[in-house]
């Protein structure tokens, strides 16, 4: 049996449908078939216009983005798939706030369903900064199928793991 890192907390009998698609390797072909779209944002120029794009769309009130690019240097192993700063600098005598997004580069070849989750759970990150029941209803505001994408979108960090070596999914004795 394998532990699935991406996965826990997630009930057993799921968890168990997961062993058993990955058993019949067929996790990344169900994948395939339900999001076969890549997205055509490549650049850290067009990254930007995109999340601007969604900001304005559903957050027009908040604070302007100083900053939005692809960071090769995030962790997906720490659970960091993106991120959300604000730096405070001092210009004379005012105090300048700049706000800037980070998206893991493992998203540049992603589907595009799973960009459109990280960038609706980074820009919830502006009004609301605790994972609490607020912020869960912006991200299902924004994008109402918010929790389905989460789940497949571990189950694609599974999968992609497991085509590198397994490293996400690691074998323990059956017991």
């Amino acid at each position: 049996m394998q532990t699935l890192r991406y996965l826990t907390g997630y009930p057993q009998p799921l968890l168990d449908r997961v062993h058993a698609l990955i058993a019949q390797d067929r996790l990344g072909a169900m994948l395939a078939e339900k999001y076969p779209q890549p997205h055509a944002v490549r650049s850290d120029g067009q990254l930007y216009d995109y999340v601007q794009a969604m900001k304005d769309q559903h957050l027009r009130r908040s604070v302007p983005l100083g900053k939005v690019v692809y960071d090769g240097k995030l962790q997906v192993m720490k659970h960091a798939l993106g991120t959300h700063t604000s730096i405070s600098r001092v210009q004379g005598s005012r105090l300048k706030a700049s706000r800037e997004i980070r998206i893991a580069s493992v998203f540049r070849d992603a589907p595009a369903e799973f960009l459109r989750m990280i960038v609706v759970h980074e820009l919830a990150h502006l009004k609301e900064a605790e994972h609490n029941k607020a912020f869960y209803q912006l991200c299902t505001h924004m994008a109402p199928d918010y929790h389905q994408l989460e789940f497949d979108l571990r189950l694609y960090l599974t999968q992609l793991e497991l085509a590198r070596g397994g490293a996400g999914a690691k074998s323990t004795p059956a017991g």
